[in-house]
């Protein structure tokens, strides 16, 4: 309990934890789960309040994926049964997308399987970006199309686009066990790219592959050193067909205690419920909205989620509100941690090395 007070002072201060701080956070009994929660909560409602940003997913481009990564139902050689499609058309995606919207989405998530957009693919979803955009400008857009090559984010950007979601998923030691045509870096250096496109950085992780406290803490260090805008936590949904289908070692402590350490690290991050919390969390899941600021509405990429009339009543019932569309998620004071370079290359001052 001490320790859980101390934590909570520090995350108010904006005082980054150290790893063995992090770590102890997974290593708290279950019994004392409760005590967990409202330190994360403290800090959740501190800088978010009692509101709940509610996000849509629309999967423009399903399946036919020439990735392995072991979790994922679209990988090469997946002998999942899903939705399989090319490339939906705007009027079809805003459509798709209208479905969220109605429902209070704030953000509709396009996303589109693949190692990586062509630009010819870029050029596709720019369309369907801006006929967004135009049906409902207000709502943000965050593109998600895998490993950008250089000048694809830009043309994100332009098209409309707000945010760009690339999950670096796990750690860096652990990231071979889980895909081998692509590595860790390539995942990285897309976040850059967006960030410095202008688009928000978002990258999150998955939880439930087999992966160690220490490499738990070593992917959300790696994100807090990215400083990214938001934080998609997901757990591991183990569909069938997939090299990880039989891989059930979350319980529904277990994941309150990921999101509890989630928070703890970032402070005043979005943090959202992503993929897997109604089979993991199940009866607890209410409890996840104590810690997370945001969530996914309804379905995933390949796979059923909550009912999204549940998702609207979880959120009422535990009295929270549905963000606005006009009401920023972060906090104001965020944007003192973004600094124009003044030293180095074209001025007179010593470069930061």
């Amino acid at each position: 309990m001490e320790l859980l007070t101390e934590l909570t002072e520090k995350a108010l201060r904006r005082e980054p934890l150290t790893r063995e701080e992090a770590l102890a956070v997974l290593a708290t009994p279950d019994e004392e789960v409760l005590d967990v929660v409202a330190a994360g909560h403290r800090v959740r409602r501190h800088y978010f309040g009692n509101r709940v940003k509610v996000n849509y997913l629309v999967n423009l481009k399903s399946g036919l994926c020439p990735e392995d990564c072991t979790y994922c139902s679209q990988r090469v050689g997946s002998a999942a049964e899903i939705l399989k499609y090319s490339w939906l058309k705007p009027d079809a995606a805003v459509a798709a997308a209208s479905a969220g919207i109605e429902r209070g989405a704030k953000r509709v998530c396009l996303v589109g399987s693949g190692r990586g957009p062509s630009d010819r693919d870029v050029r596709r979803v720019a369309e369907t970006i801006s006929e967004l955009k135009r049906t409902y400008p207000d709502v943000e857009v965050c593109a998600c199309f895998g490993l950008l090559s250089d000048g694809q984010a830009g043309q994100l950007k332009e098209a409309g686009a707000d945010a760009y979601n690339h999950n670096l998923n796990t750690a860096d030691s652990h990231y071979a066990d889980i895909c081998s045509t692509h590595e860790y870096a390539d995942r990285v250096d897309t976040v850059r790219q967006a960030k410095q496109a202008g688009l928000s950085p978002c990258s999150g992780l998955i939880a439930g592959m087999g992966e160690t406290d220490e490499e738990l803490v070593d992917v959300l260090f790696a994100l807090r050193e990215l400083d990214v805008d938001s934080v998609p936590v997901n757990f591991l949904i183990p569909i069938e067909g997939t090299p990880l289908d039989q891989r059930w070692s979350l319980t529904p402590q277990r994941c309150l205690r990921i999101l509890a350490m989630v928070r703890l690290v970032f402070p005043d991050v979005e943090v959202r419920i992503a993929g897997g919390r109604e089979i993991h969390l199940r009866s607890l899941q209410p409890m996840a909205l104590y810690l997370a600021n945001s969530l996914f509405l309804g379905d995933y990429l390949t796979s059923e989620g909550q009912d999204g009339d549940l998702d609207v009543r979880m959120i009422e019932d535990l009295g929270f509100v549905v963000e606005g569309a006009g009401e920023p998620t972060l906090p104001e004071h965020r944007r003192d941690l973004v600094k124009v370079r003044k030293r180095g290359a074209g001025t007179d001052l010593p470069a930061n090395a």
